[in-house]
């Protein structure tokens, strides 16, 4: 059995190594192809790439044990998640698209905000800078928490004498392993690696989920026994709002508002090759995040049904993927959906060290050191901070204790409100001013940090918790609208003057 999973991991593996040699010798002369793939993204790759890079190990680990756990309410968080992405390309992307290239080819979220806003561009770059590198370093920890628990769970012994001559648990190797691919093809191979290998991955991923769902409840003699199953479990388990409060159902469809700031996600609107081709790849970024929720959603039900009907233990209720493509398919295709949970983990993380990376060398690196560095220079640096943000990661994940979901649930509601009322309003308000955007951005990321040290997402004036990004984005957006009023009104004609061609 170990061969069979041994075979199709390598052949995983190397297939992105690959890719990332095909991207290092087609793109990363200068920044622009370095950071962004020259702006040269078809529709189907910006689309999948935005998608995988998006949904991470939480879209196979995280979502799955929540299901697993609470039953089908839990399902409001997907729900949420959806409607959020498709208002982000609806809204977001075409005005992304065309306002970074009118600005001075930005090639950064912080160059293109301190280009929208330049009498607050040096405080608006640093501090934009400064919030990336902290939260996806927390983000990307989660990530490669997955690849650990994979290694922990499936790969135990797999590895022989390896992982305890240099002194790490199975747990630990997994985060290094993964760790080390990641860093690989992100560091030499830079945004056309990443994103090539996150259409790869996100193709991977998609058929895995609807793989899983289907074998696991044709496996228990459909959806019947399934049905009969949970409800053994609990009577309410495939009720949709049975148990939901208000409160919780405000906490799981706010994660949508998350989408709007997220770096690593947007950055993809910037590199598709053309305005004209947004729409093509909204419809395809949006059916596959529909299929993929669904997939998500059946494998920790029809999981749980599995594992109550023949009785199996279940320590960690993520790790229901792991456990389900142990036991129900052949090696060679349980060694399959073991790589399409690592495409999961690894084009998340890729793409957060990239956007980490990139504000590390545009917005301090140039911006205080070397505002002269050539092309080759700010490429070389860029590689170098891919392997330090990289290796922070990874140390913070270290913690087998470490829950995907939670530290996800920070990062994003970190990312969502101190981003997303601010790049909202600057790519449609035209009175917005760059105090205003300065406020937005201090306060969003600082309300989610002061709520989160409270305790106030687990428990609220005494009942439940409320998720931080609700206070925080409210705080942000609220901030930018009664600074920017207060101040003196933008007089240069900005980008969003000029209409966008019909959607």
């Amino acid at each position: 059995m170990q061969t069979g999973i041994i075979i199709s991991l390598a052949v995983y593996f190397i297939a992105m190594l690959g890719i990332g040699v095909y991207a290092w010798l087609k793109s990363t002369d200068d920044s622009e192809g370095y950071l962004l793939g020259g702006r040269q993204l078809p529709p189907a790759v910006a689309a999948l790439s935005a998608g995988a890079s998006d949904m991470s190990g939480w879209l196979l680990l995280g979502l799955p044990g929540a299901l697993y756990l609470g039953g089908l309410s839990e399902a409001w968080i997907g729900i949420g998640l959806f409607i959020g992405a498709f208002v982000n390309w609806l809204v977001v992307a075409p005005r992304l698209r065309q306002q970074t290239e009118e600005l001075d080819d930005s090639l950064t979220i912080p160059e293109f905000l301190s280009r929208r806003f330049p009498t607050q561009a040096i405080p608006l770059r640093v501090i934009s800078a400064v919030v990336i590198v902290i939260f996806f370093a927390v983000y990307s920890a989660a990530s490669l928490v997955g690849g650990g628990l994979l290694f922990q769970t499936s790969f135990a012994g797999m590895f022989g004498s390896i992982p305890e001559m240099i002194g790490a648990s199975d747990y630990a190797f997994g985060i290094w392993i993964t760790a080390g691919v990641v860093l690989a093809y992100t560091m030499f191979g830079g945004f056309l690696a990443v994103s090539l290998t996150d259409f790869v991955q996100g193709c991977i991923m998609v058929v895995a989920l609807i793989l899983m769902p289907i074998v696991a409840t044709m496996g228990e003699g459909g959806v019947g026994p399934m049905t009969r199953a949970l409800h053994n479990v609990d009577p309410d388990f495939l009720s949709l709002t049975a148990g939901v409060t208000f409160i919780g159902f405000l906490s799981a469809v706010t994660w949508g508002l998350g989408y709007f700031g997220q770096p690593h996600i947007i950055v993809r609107f910037m590199a598709i090759r053309s305005l004209k081709e947004v729409p093509t790849a909204r419809n395809i970024g949006m059916t596959w995040m529909g299929v993929s929720l669904i997939g998500s959603l059946g494998v920790g039900i029809a999981g749980r049904a599995f594992i109550e009907r023949n009785g199996i233990p279940m320590d960690n209720p993520e790790t229901i993927f792991i456990v389900l493509a142990d036991l129900l398919f052949h090696p060679l295709i349980t060694g399959f959906l073991l790589a399409a949970l690592l495409a999961a983990i690894m084009s998340t993380v890729s793409s957060q060290l990239l956007v980490a990376s990139s504000s590390l060398t545009e917005d301090f690196y140039r911006l205080f050191f070397r505002k002269q560095a050539s092309e080759k220079e700010m490429v070389t640096v860029g590689r170098i901070c891919v392997m330090l943000v990289s290796v922070v990661a990874a140390v913070i994940a270290l913690d087998p204790d470490s829950e995907v979901l939670q530290l996800v649930s920070n990062a994003w509601a970190g990312f969502g409100a101190a981003f997303g009322p601010l790049i909202l309003l600057a790519l449609t308000w035209k009175r917005m001013t760059g105090a205003g955007a300065v406020s937005g951005l201090v306060i969003g990321a600082g309300v989610v940090i002061w709520w989160i040290a409270m305790g106030w997402n687990s428990s609220f004036l005494g009942g439940e918790g409320v998720y931080e990004i609700i206070p925080g984005f409210a705080a942000a957006m609220a901030a930018i609208v009664i600074v920017s009023l207060l101040g003196k009104a933008p007089e240069r004609k900005q980008p969003l003057d000029e209409p966008l061609p019909a959607q």
